[in-house]
This record gives structure tokens, C-alpha cells and sequence, in this order.
């Protein structure tokens, strides 16, 4: 059995800003629903702040504390400290997470990445 961090544990076991957001501005996924492993990411936002932000995945352990870490760790935050996140700040914010789960991470961020675009798509030509 691979040895998870206390903080992938606490994250895992308590996940924060579980579910979907309804209604929400702007809707992230990576990967295909009912088919794998996926993460959807729901946020409100306010005049570039992500007021709100929540995620629902179908995944393990370390997927369920990626989900989680994103979320707490941009709730509150502007839209630009949401696009400098990367995988390994995940990783890092969870105390590691083991090689063969890093995938994990990496969901997370695409889930992010998808709802910044159409962000980006709504947002009015200057």
C-alpha cells in the first residue's frame, strides 16, 4: 500500500467544497464523465475573484484530496493566482503525492484549466 501524506489523508477524509455549484458561472472538466476517472470544478465569480468554487470527482484517494486542495486553496483567490496553479503546487500542498498518482494532480488542473478557458471565452473584447 502506498504511503500517503497526513495532508493527502486530511484531504482525502475531509474534503473540502464538495459538489457542484448551482448555479455557478463557469463549469471545468477533465476527463469523461461516467467513463473513468474525471473531476468537474464549479465556480462563482465575482469581478475576477473566485467567490465560491467546488468539485466532484470520480477518482481515488489522491484524486479526491487534489479536488479538495484546489478548491481551499482558491476560494477567495483571483482568477490570475488561479491560472499561475500548477500540478505540482497540488502535490506540494498535499504533502507529495506518490509517483504512480501524480495523474491525480494533473486532473485536477485540467478540470481548472477547462473552466479558465471558457472563462476567458465569456469574457468581453476589449
Amino acid at each position: 500500500m502506498a504511503q500517503f501524506s497526513p495532508q493527502l489523508m486530511d484531504h482525502f477524509k475531509n474534503p473540502r467544497n464538495v459538489g457542484r455549484l448551482n448555479p455557478c458561472d463557469v463549469e471545468g472538466v477533465a476527463g469523461t464523465p461516467g467513463e473513468g476517472n474525471f473531476m468537474i470544478l464549479t465556480l462563482r465569480i465575482d469581478q475576477a475573484i473566485i467567490s465560491d468554487i467546488a468539485f466532484q470527482t470520480f477518482g481515488c484517494g489522491p484524486a479526491i484530496a487534489s479536488g479538495s486542495v484546489v478548491t481551499d486553496t482558491l476560494k477567495g483567490k483571483p482568477l490570475s493566482q488561479a491560472q499561475a496553479l500548477t500540478s505540482d503546487d497540488i502535490s506540494q500542498a498535499l504533502g507529495g503525492i506518490p509517483p504512480h498518482k501524480l495523474y491525480c494532480a494533473d486532473l485536477a488542473i485540467e478540470a481548472l484549466q477547462d473552466a479558465l478557458r471558457k472563462v476567458r471565452m465569456d469574457a468581453p473584447a476589449e
